[in-house]
């Protein structure tokens, strides 16, 4: 009797049977260490951990996980959710579409990173292991074991490049370093998703809200977290549970499915992101939260000009200064030697004029420069205003910004009699001044966002492209370069102005200190800078998403602000090295990156 087997996409066999695991198990017993690992796991977050409250979190209770055990119990609950579905259960395939063993691996090893992260962390506070619980032992040993098993599955190895005899040893080890590299990533790779079923328009839209509603609770939890512990679980959880959902083809899928209902994503987006202020019992994350968009909001500004035009703008955060300053000289302050108050729109247009007016004028003479001399420039304008309005005190120059001490007392908005310095109550809940700002500043989001998009998509769009690909082919085919670039300069601008138009009255006080070029508080220009490049330059959610970690990674992490900087420069080193088109690259750019990477059937304008 012979028995027929069915190669699937989640173990790749090659010809040559070159297909083992990084670790020398049989398949059979790798796969069901893995599942057992996982399946432990979630009993062991059942258990207590440690004997005492003292460590945060309350690890003690049995039958009911806290704190990190919940991130341990989520993640050992989706290692065997993807073990399972590797056996090709049938009820569990719509999970891996693109193969099941790269989510086994991730999974696992985000777990076990979580898990002993933990364990660890009990014995450094508590003084040693002895203050270990048995559910702190079970979920070392289960998570190593489920790692273990995890990749123990096979995977195709590359071959090695040819050595040549001549070498010395330093090249020789370089040579072994780089194909150890090289198999790691390969044990990693997954398979290419296969065509979608087709589903009805509502299903669709179903999981779009669905996928929303997730993001909504990630994105809530995170900005929760009560202690340093708990974020940096959830960090390390969320980021290598997200890269196991990406490689099981899950991510691709939704995004085929975004990509077909553009405009109900963006509408279920920012209704998602208005439900936050309603998630809170308090003003405390609120806060975080309106900051984030501010910040958020002039990066996807920034964009415009980094992203799409490819000008490099070192002095940005001087137009959102600019944006600041003129609604503070015209808020009724009684600090503003204007002494005038105008009402919001009437002063958000000023704003967003007047930064667009300086875009021009910095622009105009500046912009016939490229690459690092434009660089330059826009980073004297920046250190230029800064010290403009330091010294426009009344004694070093005219009386008009009252210089270091700034623009104080700025009132609240009052906009068709609606207070945003009082607490309302909207539907049975209380939204107080930070949860209100929130929501006028997530409707400027959403006018950047479609001005993004909209600008993109247009004429003038394909030629910012065309230019940031390569000027000099462009203007060979009859555009205007100056033109399309000063356009593009003021554009960010005024996006950036009428940010900061909400800035000011946010913060209360406007000053010269805010708009520097680097600093330990965002937003400034290298903050900005980094938030497009991290996140990814020329699309939408790339900046949303890096400015937002690189605002809550500090605000969480306070016991770093004394290496703030150093871990921001060693961070921005790891993700040029390992990913240099940022965390949601564009397809194109993804590709110039990573050549290897297979190209799709379509480009859009922007090279999404």
């Amino acid at each position: 009797m012979t028995t027929q087997t069915t190669e699937t996409p989640s173990a790749p066999v090659s010809k040559d049977g070159n297909a083992t695991g990084l670790i020398g198990l049989p398949e059979n017993i790798g796969r069901a260490l893995a599942t057992a690992g996982g399946a432990l796991t979630i009993v062991s977050t059942f258990l207590a951990w440690t004997w005492t409250s003292e460590f945060p979190g309350d690890l003690t209770v049995y039958g009911y996980p806290g704190g990190l055990q919940v991130l341990v119990l989520i993640g050992g609950a989706l290692t065997t959710l993807f073990a399972l579905a590797s056996y090709g259960i049938k009820g569990l395939r719509w999970l891996t579409p693109a193969g099941a063993d790269s989510a086994v691996k991730l999974a696992a090893l985000g777990t076990f990173a979580t898990a002993w992260y933990t364990v660890l962390a009990i014995s450094v506070n508590l003084g040693g292991v002895v203050n270990l619980e048995p559910g702190g032992y079970i979920v070392a040993i289960a998570t190593l074991a489920a790692v273990i098993g995890a990749f123990s599955l096979p995977f195709t190895r590359p071959e090695p490049d040819p050595i040549d005899p001549d070498d010395t040893g330093w090249e020789q080890f370089k040579h072994s370093g780089r194909h150890s590299w090289s198999v790691f990533k390969a044990s990693i790779a997954s398979g290419t998703p296969g065509k979608a079923p087709q589903l009805p328009a509502y299903a669709e839209i179903l999981i779009i809200v669905v996928a929303l509603g997730l993001g909504l609770t990630v994105f809530t939890y995170g900005i929760g977290t009560e202690y340093d512990e708990l974020f940096i679980g959830f960090l390390i959880t969320v980021g290598f549970l997200f890269a196991a959902v990406t490689k099981a083809g899950l991510v691709a899928r939704v995004s085929g499915i975004t990509a077909k209902h553009r405009n109900v994503t963006m509408i279920g987006a920012f209704v998602a992101a208005a439900a936050f202020p309603f998630t809170q019992s308090d003003d405390r994350y609120a806060t975080l939260g309106v900051y984030i968009l501010i910040f958020a909001t002039v990066a996807l500004g920034l964009n415009i000009v980094v992203g799409l035009a490819g000008l490099l703008d070192l002095g940005y955060v001087a137009f959102l200064g600019v944006g600041a300053y003129t609604a503070a000289l015209v808020s009724g302050s009684p600090t503003s030697p204007l002494g005038v108050q105008w009402p919001f729109w009437a002063s958000a247009l000023l704003g967003a004029a007047v930064a667009m007016v300086f875009g021009v004028l910095i622009g105009a003479p500046t912009l016939r420069l490229r690459g690092d001399y434009l660089a330059i420039v826009t980073l004297g304008f920046g250190e230029i205003f800064r010290i403009t309005v330091l010294n426009m005190d009344g004694t070093s120059g005219p009386d008009v910004t009252n210089g270091s001490n700034g623009i104080a007392s700025i009132p609240n908005l009052n906009i068709l009699g609606f207070d945003f310095g009082q607490t309302h109550d909207i539907a049975g809940f209380s939204i107080a001044r930070f949860a209100n700002y929130f929501l006028l500043m997530l409707l400027i989001t959403l006018i950047v966002v479609v001005v993004f998009r909209r600008s993109s998509d247009s004429r003038i769009g394909r030629a910012w492209i065309a230019i940031r690909e390569d000027e000099t082919a462009a203007l060979a085919m009859g555009i205007n370069g100056f033109r399309v670039k000063l356009i593009a300069f003021a554009l960010g601008a005024t996006l950036a102005g009428l940010a900061g138009t909400v800035q000011a009255h946010v913060t209360y006080t406007v000053t010269p200190e805010q708009y520097q070029f680097a600093g330990p508080v965002p937003p400034n220009s290298a903050f900005l800078l980094a938030a497009v490049v991290l996140g990814g330059m020329g699309t939408i959610a790339g900046p949303l998403v890096g400015a937002s970690l690189l605002y809550l990674i500090p605000a969480k992490l306070q016991f770093m602000a004394n290496y703030q900087l150093f871990a921001f420069g060693v961070a921005l080193i790891l993700l040029m090295r390992f990913r240099p088109e940022g965390l949601i690259p564009n397809r194109r750019r993804q590709l110039e990156f990573h050549e290897e990477a297979e190209a799709p059937t379509v480009l859009g304008k922007a090279g999404a």
